[in-house]
């Protein structure tokens, strides 16, 4: 059995918000990851507890305070459409920002273990050759954690696309906008097209699999840690 074109348009969105979610992730996660990593505040637990929480959080609670803060009563509603940006809920741009939510233990786990690791050295041997802050962290600091840097790219990437909970809560089921592979296989479901179902299943499973695989046989990864 061949795939639709709902089918072709829920991969090709589920694969735009995997790369916009975690090169969002990124930009957010390496400094983030670097302060945890040094940094011996009070503040760290709890922000520490805040990254962690997606883990053991259920995604639907998750997704219905996104929802929330999105709308029109909240925060962050307020100021998008304050903007003249309009609502977030039900759009692509919802889903990037629960997405970026939900998987960003995912990114900052493995950066913040890799860093931690490293210890000081080597930036203070950077900082007696004159090496300023961003210069020792750009230079000296990213390109010794490559092999975490790997495992959150491939991590945040993965779990994007797996969601199901949070992305159903924020974006619903719109046909080119919000409805990813997840959603479109839960349709299936209920109409009891278990065929599509288990071609596109078996699509997600092959292709998860197979960047997992990369990973661990790359060579830069022996295990990948999370807590």
């Amino acid at each position: 059995m061949t795939i639709n074109s709902e089918d072709i348009d829920a991969i090709l969105l589920t694969l735009r918000l995997a790369l916009v979610v975690t090169a969002i992730l990124l930009l957010i996660a390496l400094p983030l990851a670097h302060w945890l990593s040094r940094t011996s505040s009070f503040l760290k637990a709890p922000i520490n507890a805040l990254v962690a929480l997606p883990l053991v959080l259920p995604p639907t609670v998750l997704g219905f305070y996104a929802l929330m803060l999105m709308g029109p009563s909240g925060p962050i509603g307020y100021v998008t459409e304050t903007l003249g940006l309009g609502l977030l809920p039900f759009t692509f741009w919802g889903l990037v920002l629960g997405s970026c939510l939900y998987s960003l233990p995912f990114v900052v786990q493995p950066l913040q273990a890799s860093m931690a690791s490293l210890g000081q050295r080597h930036t203070e041997v950077a900082a007696t050759l004159g090496a300023g802050p961003l210069d020792r962290f750009f230079s000296v600091t990213v390109p010794l954690v490559r092999p975490g840097l790997i495992t959150a790219i491939v991590l945040g990437f993965a779990h994007t696309l797996g969601e199901f909970g949070v992305v159903l809560m924020i974006g619903g089921n719109i046909p080119g906008e919000t409805r990813v592979v997840s959603v479109q296989i839960y349709d299936y479901v209920e109409l009891l097209d278990y065929r599509r179902a288990h071609v596109l299943s078996a699509m997600m499973l092959i292709f998860s699999f197979l960047l997992l695989l990369g990973l661990y046989t790359s060579g830069r990864v022996k295990s990948i840690k999370l807590w």
